[in-house]
């Protein structure tokens, strides 16, 4: 539509993503929502994409953020189509993601009366913008029309201001289709949170000390050196002073994991080499990340002790949040790292000379034995077979903690597992919506049988729309994480096995195609198939019920 004309709501909202650079969207349909459809079906720049679950549209618009600098957009119905979204926005408000999510709302003249879908908070009904509101960085609720344009343009600056995160908007049914008169175009102005000079001249001087008294200096790097494209300026740190470093479990493979200063993934089920390496580190330098329970042996207390901690996060809540920092930056990882290299440049100090450990998952010898495949082998075949540039989603489970372990990504490859909130069934769905924002790259996710069967329906939504993604079904019929955490305490266990389908006669009923994978050697002929076939694909292995991954339970 011409934007000189007047356009209604919905109009002016689809005409607002199509400049922002949005290409897909993902909802539900609703009767308080239904006016929207027909105006994303008119867009020619957006694709609409209409899940079986709302809830799987909240994780798709996740995946979709995740690994691009465009928001992600996800709507519903008022009332339970909204509520459906809920876990989506938990994901992206945990895991920094900037996520705008959309809903009906009931119309002024029928508030209070219990009008189809209402959620206002009034007499009796729940209160949808009190739980986005606890859920999201800002609930808005747009009352008048012209209101439209300011709210879009505040909603999408504040997704991507400071620490990355979700928004939610209300749109009441009446106000859907009321025309909008004072049409503009929107303003991004999203600017970078720079480090003070005085926080980085202390951090570089504790480094520099470090480093000329031959101490064991170590990086850390997180999610969040992702999400503010760090990459080089972390290779130039790390390459001109001879840095270590581990990644996170969310930043892995964001510097190549055959780098010769990599130590693998620090934590729980981190490589022994970084575990190792830490034990003996005199001075840490965390970049981009909050210190989570995986990635701190559940907190341990005494973590820290003996070492100095240099912290580098864009929130200045997560400084000192979980341990005390020695010197903490509250900055954008990139700027923060060019400026701390600089400094450091300035003091020269000695160049570090290492003695790193050995004992990386990925390198140790494979099992290739048993009458169930080994997880850790299976991890491995995929490892080798993987494209260059390709992402895989771990989703919540043991078959995370592998994935974890045993990946090795030293071609600009990508692994996400589902953070701090850690719903399952995210990144089942999530690996959707990253392959919509990537559809050059191959998407795999790798989902436990039970992550699957909560979600898996939306392989339905994957074969309509054509988006090719590949799903590894990790496949032991049991919640096999949780098992080993009550024989660990109990020696005992309790509703941990399940019955599962024929997922291969499901796929070819849902229209895709399905392999299934009883030996090891049956899995690199089933990758290379479903790769080349450019279609959704759902891949079933037999793995071992009773192997459970590296992984310290710590304190409960």
């Amino acid at each position: 539509m011409d934007a000189n004309q007047a356009m209604d709501v919905n109009q002016t909202i689809v005409k607002i993503l199509e400049d922002v650079g949005v290409d897909h969207v993902f909802g539900g349909s609703g009767q308080v929502n239904a006016s929207m459809l027909l105006s994303l079906r008119d867009s020619e720049k957006i694709k609409t994409v209409i899940v079986r679950n709302e809830q799987a549209a909240s994780f798709m618009a996740c995946g979709y953020a995740m690994f691009s600098d465009k928001p992600g957009v996800c709507f519903a119905t008022g009332g339970p189509g909204a509520f459906n979204l809920l876990s989506g926005m938990a994901v992206a408000y945990s895991d920094s993601l900037p996520v705008i999510a959309i809903t009906g709302y009931t119309s002024r003249n029928q508030r209070g009366k219990g009008a189809l879908n209402e959620a206002t908070g009034l007499n009796r009904t729940p209160d949808s913008h009190l739980m986005f509101s606890a859920t999201t960085k800002k609930s808005y609720i747009i009352e008048e029309a012209n209101d439209t344009c300011s709210i879009m343009e505040e909603a999408l600056n504040l997704a991507f201001e400071g620490r990355p995160g979700p928004v939610h908007i209300h749109i009441p049914k009446d106000v859907t289709v009321a025309k909008v008169t004072n049409y503009r175009p929107v303003t991004l102005s999203v600017k970078a949170v720079l480090p003070s000079p005085q926080q980085v001249e202390q951090a570089a001087a504790l480094l520099a000390d470090a480093i000329n008294g031959r101490k064991n200096v170590m990086a850390v790097i997180g999610y969040g050196s992702i999400r503010s494209h760090a990459q080089k300026e972390l290779l130039t740190l790390i390459n001109d002073f001879k840095i270590p470093f581990s990644q996170t479990m969310d930043a892995k493979g964001y510097l190549p994991e055959n780098h010769p200063l990599c130590l693998g993934v620090y934590g729980t089920s981190g490589d022994p080499s970084a575990n190792d390496f830490f034990a003996r580190a005199e001075v840490v330098l965390a970049i981009g990340n909050s210190f989570a329970q995986n990635a701190t042996f559940a907190f341990k207390p005494d973590l820290f002790e003996g070492k100095k901690l240099i912290h580098v996060n864009i929130d200045a809540n997560e400084i000192d949040k979980v341990y005390k920092a020695d010197a903490g930056i509250v900055s954008d990882a990139k700027p923060a790292l060019s400026m701390l290299t600089e400094k450091l440049r300035e003091l020269n100090p000695a160049v570090l000379e290492p003695d790193l450990p050995k004992g990386k998952f990925h390198d140790s010898k494979p099992v290739l034995s048993g009458d169930k495949i080994f997880p850790g082998d299976l991890v491995r075949i995929l490892s080798d077979n993987l494209p260059d540039n390709a992402i895989v989603m771990g989703d919540a489970g043991s078959h995370m903690l592998w994935l974890n372990c045993y990946l090795k990504l030293e071609r600009n490859q990508r692994y996400h597992n589902p953070g701090t909130f850690g719903p399952m069934a995210s990144h089942t769905n999530g690996a959707i919506g990253v392959k919509c924002a990537h559809p050059d790259k191959v998407v795999i996710s790798g989902s436990g049988d039970g992550c699957y069967l909560m979600a898996g329906f939306e392989l339905l939504t994957a074969v309509q729309y054509d988006i090719p993604v590949i799903w590894i079904i990790f496949n032991n019929g049991e919640f096999n994480v949780i098992k080993k955490f009550l024989l660990s305490l109990y020696n005992d266990h309790a509703f941990m096995q399940f019955k599962n389908p024929d997922f291969v006669k499901y796929a070819e009923a849902c229209g895709a195609d399905g392999y299934k994978v009883t030996r090891i050697g049956e899995l690199q002929p089933a990758l290379e198939q479903a790769m080349a076939k450019n279609k959704p694909c759902l891949i079933d292995v037999e793995v071992d019920p009773d192997t459970y991954p590296p992984f310290s339970l710590g304190r409960v």
